[in-house]
């Protein structure tokens, strides 16, 4: 059977409802993706539902299986390595809940495949404000934790704080995985920002993002204020801080 060249990783805590589906879904695209699972001891079951999958679709679903919540920063981490580690081209971020339209990595992948960004963001703001079901006071903030971002740092990017997303795998090669800070909202911010600094070309691809209807949110004021002080910190530090330039973006 002919390898993909692309891994959509999905980390789950207690996803039991989701996993089962978001799996099929991701399978049952146009282009070939496999799906990579990093399950932080879901107590109800998730893993075993994964394992399930495994058997299903040998070779196109794999799970890492880690102990306790470590964040969502370092599930990502862990993907990331893995995904390098079997050579895979585009490596895709997006939840477990339905959040994330899979029929929208279809996009994602385009848009750095045959387009040629090297980092793919599908943003909920790029064309207005794209989002369903989430309650107002939500919206609002996360709309403004962008514009806040893009004040601080000057990252060219509308939804910063995207959780849907395709790096090109040399822009995970670049970058020391190890140094990466955060594990919420912030890990989101400082990939991007990184990606910027060293130069990849990253763009938006309009998505509409649609409130989890099954499951319960991971969503804390914790996360927001990580995010907040984070971007303060990632400007310093970047003043201090010569970057590579890999030289793809093209700056109008």
């Amino acid at each position: 059977m002919e390898k993909s060249d692309s891994i959509v990783i999905i980390p789950t805590y207690n996803e039991c409802e989701n996993a089962a589906a978001i799996i099929e879904a991701v399978l049952s695209q146009p282009h070939r993706f496999d799906v990579l699972v990093i399950d932080d001891g879901s107590p109800d079951g998730t893993a075993a539902i994964v394992r399930g999958k495994i058997e299903e679709h040998p070779g196109r679903v794999h799970l890492i299986e880690r102990e306790g919540k470590q964040g969502l920063g370092t599930a990502y981490l862990t993907g990331f390595r893995w995904a390098l580690d079997h050579s895979y081209e585009y490596i895709f971020e997006m939840d477990a809940d339905f959040s994330h339209n899979p029929a929208d990595l279809n996009a994602l992948y385009k848009a750095c495949a045959e387009d040629g960004a090297d980092v793919a963001v599908g943003s909920r703001y790029v064309t207005g404000v794209n989002v369903v079901n989430w309650p107002m006071g939500r919206v609002l903030m996360s709309y403004y934790a962008s514009a806040y971002v893009r004040i601080v740092t000057g990252l060219p990017v509308r939804d910063t704080t995207a959780g849907f997303v395709c790096y090109r795998a040399r822009v995970l090669r670049a970058m020391d995985l190890d140094n990466v800070r955060f594990k919420g909202y912030a890990f989101q911010i400082e990939m991007k920002f990184t990606a910027y600094k060293y130069g990849f070309r990253i763009v938006e691809v309009p998505i509409v993002f649609v409130n989890r209807v099954l499951g319960t949110s991971k969503m804390n004021s914790g996360i927001f204020s990580e995010a907040f002080l984070g971007v303060l910190r990632l400007k310093l530090g970047s003043m201090l801080k010569k970057y590579p330039d890999y030289g793809s973006r093209k700056d109008s």
